[in-house]
């Protein structure tokens, strides 16, 4: 063995000698910590462990005084239909017929800044073998990408990496991207957000937990070979804020930031090989088929560290580890990097003795490598050798579960109230005719609301043959069960400037758009993930961000009756001082129980449909895309949401569905009706007249941003009994107008017309003259 490696009787027997838990992103009182709990110096691999698991983005340290909200807001009924929660790889929710679905969120931000194309691919495949460690099949990916101002410098390399590797990654796996969002702002630029959704479906008795239990069992990694690429990347690039004056592209390793002529040198980042993680998706299948698994983790941040202490953590035993017979392709790696590398397409099962040579049987006919490196043993430490020598001898739940939590300082921003203060009511509004149609056309052109199809073509939506929905779709709906038609709809949603403006209020708009976007296609909202963006938690103003969002969005769940099943906290976010717009994304699952009837957003399908507004439409646009587009101001206050109201109108809308009272459904939410009018034109291909309400205010008609509204075409023949239902239920409806069957144009009567081929020119004109 290499004198180099440092062993557990080394640390034992030379206390003094100095390491590197700076450099590693530990702090003086952490290193300390660590000490006492160890007795003596961490080895150079235990400090590895230590410093990947404790860090911010795995163990939660700043976040978990407020995730706990969560847990104290969820009901026992609301839980009633999990069968894993937060704390498992991903939430699982029974959705009846003997069917689970399993699906989460998760950031994959800095990387995605480092080395967009695989910063975006590996985020993809991470969440899909969180999905896959459940014991699910994957069977959707969504995602939700936040870019810097669309004409900035550095924009173009990212988003077309970004979206490269997405679909990429994605395509390659043969998964349907069936949603998602993009967003243009300045304040992401040089912070990018790049978050995966993955939703995997199992019945219910081949759910799959992380634990290693059973002593003698064997400890299996099964999967690609561990190399040094993403060393560091839990510890250092998504536990730091960027100073602006890192270097991309940077290919050293070892986990920490060395020095170059002041300026910071970053952590690799992870490659990705979807077509390794193709065949490992379907070996893992065909293990929980043969019933070859006891307990499974996936290995994604922090790599061997996190599976093994996790197993070991969550088990009823001890666990060793024989380190060197991990295998590897870069030569002469260290304990150390073998255990924090984050090397992709990694699995690590628990196996029991007899049925190892099964286990491995089946890998091979997979051809995915499989090698045992460990057994569960009837002690309480988690030990590693390397070459015979011990160099980890730890107690696993310090490592996984026992970091360090802190109590970080809260305080609202003495800017607050100034902005806040700065409403739109000073701005100046469109009043003519024609005003309003520049209005419009400006607004659909705009980055912020023009059509993102140059980037959704490039993803697959259809493969595998059970997407119902995705283009032109609130939310993707994918079949679960061909012979029922059982099906599930998805839905991801955010808003950083409306969370800017006031972080409870911002975080629950967005759960009720996810919620209403899945409404809106006749399923029923049944369980909540979501991904926590934000800047730098040892800043009291982004504490109190945090701190507000969290609340917003587990009293909006309680009130909507659904449970947050499990998610991610990114902090971080930001460039030397300047953070990101809070960015609290929420992603909504709905249950529908035949497909068939799901609602489309395109209009035309039946003739002359009536064009049906259902809510109340206010004075709202503090903080909307027109005060965005049209004068570069943030400030006010958001629109009200009334949770209730989404409740009433998923009832009604559900429903509709269920008797056929409705041909289409699109809900309104930036740039109002106006945008949503112009979606479904399009979208259906066929025009319509719109007939603004008597004495209403045309712009506030047009563009308002107000919750809680839904446009939906009704065939003539079911309007009686459709507005009969809504104002039986209380739900404010007007007749706005209706479609035009065979037209090629959108006439706002009194005021303006567009035709179809405008419209069309301006929305997807946009994307490729800025990256085409």
């Amino acid at each position: 063995m290499s004198p180099q490696v440092d062993t557990v009787e080394n640390a034992t027997a030379t206390p003094e000698v100095d390491q590197p838990w700076k450099e590693l992103g530990l702090k003086e009182d952490e290193y300390v910590r660590i000490r006492e709990i160890l007795g003596r110096r961490p080895t150079d691999a235990e400090l590895a462990m230590y410093s990947v698991m404790w860090s911010e983005h795995c163990s939660y340290k700043s976040s978990k005084v407020h995730l706990r909200y969560f847990g104290e807001t969820t009901t026992d009924e609301m839980r009633s239909n999990m069968l894993a929660g937060i704390g498992e790889n991903a939430g699982v929710v029974d959705i009846g017929d003997g069917w689970a679905v399993t699906f989460k969120v998760e950031s994959h931000n800095h990387p995605s800044y480092v080395e967009p194309y695989q910063g975006a691919a590996t985020g993809v495949g991470g969440i899909v073998r969180d999905i896959m460690a459940m014991g699910a099949r994957p069977i959707a990916v969504m995602d939700q990408l936040r870019f810097g101002r669309a004409d900035a410098p550095d924009t173009r390399r990212v988003v077309d990496g970004v979206v490269r590797g997405v679909g990429g990654y994605g395509n390659s796996l043969g998964l349907p991207n069936v949603g998602g969002e993009t967003v243009f702002d300045e304040s992401y630029n040089g912070n990018p957000l790049v978050n995966a959704l993955c939703a995997g479906a199992m019945r219910v008795e081949d759910l799959h937990l992380a634990f290693a239990s059973g002593t003698g069992n064997k400890i299996v990694l099964f999967g690609a070979r561990t190399g040094l690429d993403g060393i560091g990347g839990v510890s250092v690039l998504a536990s730091e804020t960027f100073d602006g004056d890192e270097e991309r592209g940077d290919d050293e390793v070892g986990g920490a930031h060395p020095s170059n002529k002041g300026r910071k040198k970053l952590p690799s980042v992870q490659v990705g090989d979807p077509f390794t993680e193709k065949v490992l998706i379907e070996c893992c299948l065909d293990l929980y088929r043969e019933k070859l698994v006891v307990g499974i983790q996936d290995l994604g941040g922090a790599g061997l560290s996190c599976a093994t202490s996790e197993l070991a953590a969550a088990g009823d035993g001890g666990m060793h580890i024989r380190l060197d017979e991990a295998p590897t392709r870069a030569a002469n790696m260290t304990p150390a990097e073998v255990l924090s590398s984050e090397s992709q397409e990694r699995m690590c099962a628990v196996v029991t003795p007899e049925n190892v040579d099964e286990f491995m049987a089946v890998c091979k006919k997979w051809d995915v490598l499989a090698t045992v490196i460990g057994e569960v043993t009837d002690g309480e430490h988690l030990t590693i050798s390397w070459h015979g020598e011990t160099v980890v001898d730890v107690p696993p739940r310090t490592v996984a579960h026992e970091g360090p939590v802190y109590e970080r300082p809260v305080a609202r921003p003495a800017t607050q109230d100034a902005l806040v203060a700065n409403t739109t009511a000073q701005l100046a509004r469109p009043e003519t005719a024609e005003e309003l149609r520049a209005t419009l056309l400006k607004m659909i052109a705009s980055p912020a609301l023009c059509s993102r199809k140059w980037i959704t073509e490039q993803y697959d939506r259809y493969v595998r043959g059970n997407t119902v929905l995705a283009e032109h779709a609130d939310s993707g709906v994918v079949r679960i069960d061909e012979e029922t038609g059982r099906g599930i709809a998805l839905a991801t949603d955010a808003s950083g400037r409306y969370t800017q403006l006031d972080p409870y209020r911002g975080a629950q708009l967005a759960l009720a758009e996810a919620y209403r976007n899945v409404a809106v296609t006749g399923s029923t909202p049944k369980a909540v993930s979501n991904c926590l963006n934000f800047g730098s938690p040892e800043d009291p103003g982004v504490m109190w961000q945090f701190q507000q969002a969290v609340r917003g969005l587990a009293d909006g769940c309680a009130q909507l009756g659904i449970p947050v099943t499990g998610g991610n906290v990114s902090f971080y976010n930001q460039t030397g001082a300047t953070a990101i717009h809070p960015t609290p994304v929420v992603a909504v699952l709905g249950v529908i129980d035949d497909v068939h009837r799901r609602i489309p957003t395109g209009l035309g399908l039946e003739p002359g449909e009536t064009l049906i507004l259902l809510g109340d439409t206010h004075d709202e646009f503090d903080g909307s895309i027109w005060s965005q587009v049209e004068h570069g101001h943030l400030g006010g206050v958001p629109p009200q949401v009334d949770l209730e109201r989404e409740r009433l109108l998923a009832d009604i809308l559900l429903a509709a569905s269920r008797d056929g009272l409705v041909s289409a459904a699109h809900d309104l939410s930036e740039g109002g009706l106006a945008q949503a009018v112009v979606e479904a034109s399009l979208a259906g291909e066929t025009g319509c007249r719109i007939l603004l309400p008597e004495g209403a205010d045309p712009f506030v008609t047009l563009f308002s941003e107000s919750a809680g509204r839904v446009l939906v075409a009704v065939p003539r023949t079911e309007e009686t009994r459709f507005t009969g239902m809504c104002s039986a239920r209380g739900l404010p409806w007007v007749r706005i107008g209706v479609v035009d069957e065979g037209s090629d144009s959108i006439e706002v009567q009194g005021h303006f017309a567009v035709t179809l081929a405008d419209l069309r020119e301006a929305h997807e004109g946009t994307l490729p003259a800025l990256f085409g």
